[in-house]
């Protein structure tokens, strides 16, 4: 499928994995519109071919009010981009006490529930588009993580939200394959993101250099690039493809 004259949804797209797949799907010719909290989007830079619209994604009214515009806009939606996501850190038992119920649940609304908030409402704009070659459509991709199999302690929510990312794959490719849909997931390892800004660069070494090859962090570049091939490869579609270096995490 040609990127090129399409419209694409990236949430998350003010920042990190979201803001490198922004820029890299407008500078290939399609009017990107970047989902993100409008707290964040204060900070956002200025990118040709990027429009910004405050969104939640776990509020349907503002996901439907987003996915509308990005289709109302001239070109056909074909592409969205699920980027948005939190990571905040837990055990189940600590020396604080039970894990937080309520983090948990806001992690898995975020992660999960997000992702599957705009999966719906995306394909159900994606799917009145005109149909291209082989009935094609368009295709959404997803960002699941390595924690999805290999979690680490303190992890459980991210994980289990992200486990359910690369559970829903298969079945919402199968679910859209009647309407042209494809449905692909990305499960990074260690991206060099803005989550990461914050920590040593001891710490960020020692993260490097547990990865078996190439040996250091990888680029939200590198996260948009594979989305871009995502989109050409119509015949690539139900796969999570891991994007980390063969990196297999340890407990801790």
């Amino acid at each position: 499928m040609q990127i090129d004259g399409t419209a694409a949804i990236v949430t998350g797209g003010a920042s990190g994995l979201g803001a490198a797949t922004a820029a890299a799907l407008a500078k290939q010719g399609a009017a990107v519109y970047a989902l993100d909290l409008p707290s964040v989007l204060a900070d956002a830079p200025a990118i040709d071919g990027v429009t910004y619209v405050g969104t939640d994604v776990t509020d349907p009214a503002q996901v439907e009010a987003a996915v509308a515009q990005a289709a109302s806009g001239g070109a056909p939606l074909r592409v969205a981009i699920n980027c948005a996501g939190i990571g905040p850190s837990a055990r189940i038992l600590s020396k604080k006490g039970p894990h937080d119920l309520a983090l948990f649940r806001k992690v898995v609304e975020v992660n999960l529930i997000g992702t599957f908030n705009v999966v719906t409402l995306a394909a159900a704009a994606i799917a009145q588009t005109d149909p291209l070659e082989n009935d094609a459509r368009g295709v959404i991709i997803n960002t699941a993580s390595i924690a999805a199999y290999d979690g680490q302690i303190g992890q459980v929510a991210y994980a289990a939200s992200k486990g359910g990312v690369v559970g829903l794959n298969l079945p919402a490719a199968r679910d859209l394959a009647s309407s042209g849909i494809r449905v692909v997931t990305i499960a990074p390892g260690i991206i060099d993101t803005p989550m990461l800004a914050t920590v040593s660069e001891e710490f960020r070494a020692a993260l490097a250099a547990g990865v078996p090859f190439p040996k250091r962090l990888g680029l939200p570049s590198e996260y948009a690039r594979l989305a871009l091939s995502i989109i050409e490869q119509d015949y690539l579609n139900g796969e999570v493809i891991r994007l980390d270096g063969a990196l297999r995490m340890a407990p801790r």
